[in-house]
Parts: C-alpha cells; structure tokens; sequence
C-alpha cells in the first residue's frame, strides 16, 4: 500500500499524520486524496471510521498553505449535520493546521454567535458549520462565502434524512459555482445522486465498501428479550462483563433521560445526550465519558454522527431506529481504526418488523444469541409478519359489507322516518314519499301536536270578527310625546276585558310626565274659569 508522502502531500502533513501513529493511509484517504489536490470535484462513498475526515480536510490544508492571501474572507467550506461533527472535523483540522498559518472555525447552534463573529473577523481560511447556523451568518453578513474555493458536504445521506436539504440548496446557491466540490456520504441513494448532480461537475466516484454496509470489525449480535425487561439485561450484562465503557442508543430523548437515572440508580454511572441538552453540557458529557468518569454514554441518533471516540470497544441498540441506516451510523461508532468492536441489539417482539428492515438493508441474518434468564419471543418474528396481514384482509372486507349494507338501508330509513331537518313530504312535493295515512283531507286542519292548539286558539279567540277592532281612545299632545318615546309594544288585549274596562286603562306614565299633565290641566282649568268670568261680567 502506498504512503502518504507517495499521495502527494507536503512533507509538514505527512509528519504531522505520522506524529498522531497513522503510517498508511485507508482505502479512502489513498483515492480521494490524489483526486481532491488535482481540483477534481469527487463523490464518495465509504462506511463510518474509513477515515474520510482526513480524506478531504488533509488536501483542504495544503490548498490554504500554498494559496495564503492577506484577504481574511474564507476559502474552504465544510458542511456538518450536528453539532458534534462539526466540532469534531474542526478540531481535526485545528490539530493539522499547526504550523501552517492557517486558521480555522467552527459555526454552530446551541451557543452565543458573538464569539463565532469576533472569530470570523479575525480571519479564517476554514469554516466548519451546520447549515442553519451559517445561515444565520449569512442572513446577518457577518460571513462572505463570495471566495469559497472548496466546498464540501460531510455525511450528505444524514442531512437529507435531517430534513437540511432546502438549506443545503440555498448554501449552494450563495457559493461560487466554479468552486470545487466534495460529497461523502455513508450510504447511496436517489436522493443522493440528485443532489449531487445538482452542483458537483463530473466528479470522480469513489466508493471503497459496499452501499448500505457496515464495517467486518464489528460483530454483531441480537439479544431478543421482552421489552420490559432490557434495562435488567443491560444492567446484568455490564455487570456480568465488566464493561468500562458502552455506548448505549435510545429511540427518543425522553427514553435516553429516563434510562440514564435508572442505571445510576443502579449504581452504574451513566449521562446522557441529546437534543434537549445544550451544547455545552454535551460537550461536558461526552468528555466525561472519554476520560472514563462515567461508564455508559446514552445518547439518542443525534450522536450516532460525529462522536469520535477512540477505541470504543462496544455499542448496544437499547431500542432499534425507526430508519434502517441510521443502525449502520449507530454500529459505526465502534470498530474504527482497524481495531474490532461488538454491537449488541436488545429486540423485543414489536420490533420484528425493524429487526427485519436492517437485516435486508445489510443482506444477511444477524446472529441472535438469548441470554439466560431474559429469552424473549424473537424466534417467530419472520412468521408473526405475515399474520397481521391475514387478520387486516377480513377486517377491512367486514367493514365494507356493513357500510354496503348501511347505505342499502338508507331510502327505507328515510321513507319511514323523515328527518325534522328537512321539508316534510308534503312541503316537498315528493310524491314518492308520501305516506296516505299522513295526507289530511281537504278543507280540514288536523293539527300533528296538542301544543300547537293551544297556541292558536287564543289567537283566533281574541282577534274574531264577532269583536270586531279594538277602538282606541283620542291621545293627547303629552300622551303622544310619551308614546313615541316608549319603545315598549302596546299592551295586548285580556281575553276576559269588555271594550269599556280596556278604554279605562291608560298607559303608566312616570312623575315628570304627570306634574306636566297637571300643570297643563290647571292651565287649562283656569282660562275656562276666566273665560266664564268675562262672561258673567260681560
């Protein structure tokens, strides 16, 4: 196998690479490495651990030594799709660039920007970022991606599965479109080749392991167990083997939280990472877990992509992912630099189904082994698939035959019964549902109800023509005023009042309007009086 000298680095990289005891180069480093300092852009494909870092950073590092320019904009672009991946592809090209006079920073969420602005001002060659936090940078200008020269795109299959792919357009659309451009992803799919046809220029491929493989270092194994009993197996299992450190992968963050209490209570210390947790105290845990303060590391698929742990002797699937290749990313954490690593899968019954989806992603049966004591139903999984599909068939056609039947029934339903929110038949006009029982006969009104009698009758009774109109009194000028102000209808006739008693009634008047009435009859009184007087003296 060649060296990294023959690969055409400079003589500081290959001393600084063989300073950190690497002597030859992996499968990937020795075909990307030509390809990426010819200017070529490239796609590759290579399983977690190949060491595809060094495959792209490494020539990155020599571009920037022997283009150095006094202008402090950046020239290399990598993109991440977590937190810690960026960290950890930056602290990778940090260790390299000693020496060089080449700066470099990384740009992520979960901390303050004004640190991360204070560096970019400064001046740096290499930005390692996550989209949405560059894009923040953009959006504010605090960064120019106006000169980038090399752009790259780590771990292109998780950022699609992340959902980053209108950022990672809108990344493309802010760079140069003469750059040089690198894709590496884990797996291939169509989703894949058509993003990379999107910008990359008749790249090279290079693919060094088999699509949608994990690495032969890794053995794996399934424990299948009742799934109320994984966290008794895992914690016999440390104890039994004296595990120093695991790694162990939960579905969700509450999962990973809650499992990571219960196996220190246990007395096996653990942390946990996920999502909810800020970047500093994942920062704090992982580095807990690497000094080996702490035994188990739970984590959620957040950290399945970019821990770097060296020398990770085994990984356990707590619970199995919903995406069949994020089990290949989990597995990769373990078995890197050629030293051999265990995955051990806890599998309950309900998890047939995603046991059976990675077995098909990887092409071959994974070995099950039972633990004595916490066997579970696994054995039969293959046939327990296929009879859902056996009881579904008949409750789908027993649910079509009872809504075929209820809608058969429906014009009988409504013939005999009308509903009160429609037009009754005779309303209608329908002759097709009208019943002749219910047809009243002409010139006779046949009340349905009782109460309806009763509403009409006294109606009929007290306006009839043997009573005639009810004949009101003349008003005077103050009745009149009174009347217009009072918005109050006129009181209704008493069905046992004569016209006599009702003219005797008059309408409630308040104290303002009596005084003026009285003042006006005194008035009124005394020119008659006057009038009389002028009569008699007259």
């Amino acid at each position: 196998m060649s060296s990294f000298e023959s690969l055409g680095l400079i003589k500081h990289l290959v001393k600084a690479v063989e300073d950190k005891g690497y002597q030859k180069p992996t499968p990937i480093q020795a075909k990307a490495i030509p390809a990426v300092l010819s200017g070529r852009d490239v796609i590759g494909g290579a399983q977690t651990g190949t060491g595809k870092t060094a495959a792209f950073a490494l020539p990155i590092l020599q571009a920037q030594y022997q283009k150095r320019t006094k202008d402090r904009s950046p020239r290399a672009l990598i993109i991440a799709p977590t937190r810690e991946l960026a960290d950890q592809v930056e602290k990778f090209v940090y260790e390299y660039s000693k020496g060089l006079g080449v700066y470099s920073c990384a740009l992520y969420g979960g901390v303050k920007m004004d640190p991360q602005i204070r560096l970019l001002r400064r001046g740096v060659g290499i930005v390692v970022a996550t989209p949405g936090r560059l894009l923040d940078h953009a959006e504010r200008g605090t960064i120019k991606l106006s000169k980038i020269e090399t752009f790259v795109l780590d771990e292109a299959d998780r950022m699609l599965d992340m959902g980053f792919l209108p950022d990672i357009k809108k990344i493309i659309s802010l760079i140069p479109s003469k750059s040089q451009s690198l894709l590496f992803s884990a797996t291939y799919s169509d989703e894949i080749r058509e993003l990379s046809k999107s910008f990359l220029n008749n790249p090279e491929k290079i693919e060094v392991a088999r699509r949608n493989t994990t690495a032969d270092l890794v053995r794996q194994t399934v424990h299948p167990v009742e799934k109320s009993r994984k966290r008794e197996l895992l914690v016999h299992m440390i104890n039994d083997g004296d595990w120093d450190q695991v790694l162990v992968f939960a579905r969700t963050r509450h999962g990973a939280e809650k499992l990571s209490k219960q196996l220190t209570k246990d007395g096996i210390q653990s942390v946990a990472i996920h999502g909810d947790k800020t970047q500093g105290h994942r920062t704090r845990s992982l580095e807990r877990f690497k000094k080996g303060t702490v035994r188990v590391l739970v984590a959620t698929d957040v950290a399945s992509r970019g821990l770097d742990i060296k020398q990770l002797p085994r990984v356990v699937n707590y619970e199995l992912p919903d995406v069949a290749e994020d089990y290949v990313h989990r597995i990769g954490r373990t078995g890197r630099a050629k030293e051999k690593g265990d995955a051990h899968s806890f599998v309950c019954k309900s998890e047939s189904k995603k046991l059976s989806a990675v077995e098909d992603l990887l092409g071959k049966k994974i070995n099950k082994v039972e633990i004595e004591g916490f066997e579970g139903e696994l054995i039969q999984y293959r046939a327990e698939k296929k009879k859902p599909r056996a009881r579904k068939a008949p409750r789908r056609s027993n649910g079509r035959e009872r809504r075929d039947s209820r809608f058969d029934k429906k014009p009988s339903f409504r013939k005999d019964r009308p509903s009160k929110f429609r037009k009754s038949d005779e309303e209608s006009g329908d002759e097709k549902y009208r019943s002749p029982k219910r047809t009243p006969k002409r010139g006779r009104k046949t009340p349905s109800r009782n109460f309806e009698k009763k509403d009409f009758k006294p109606r009929k009774k007290s306006f009839s023509k043997e009573e005639g109109p009810i004949k009101r009194r003349k008003t005077s000028n103050a009745e009149k005023a009174f009347e217009k102000k009072d918005s109050k209808p006129p009181k209704k006739a008493r069905p046992n009042e004569t016209t006599a008693e009702r003219r005797k009634r008059k309408p409630k008047w308040s104290a303002a309007k009596k005084k003026a009435a009285k003042i006006k009859k005194s008035k009124e009184a005394k020119e008659n009086r006057s009038g009389r007087n002028k009569r008699i003296n007259h």
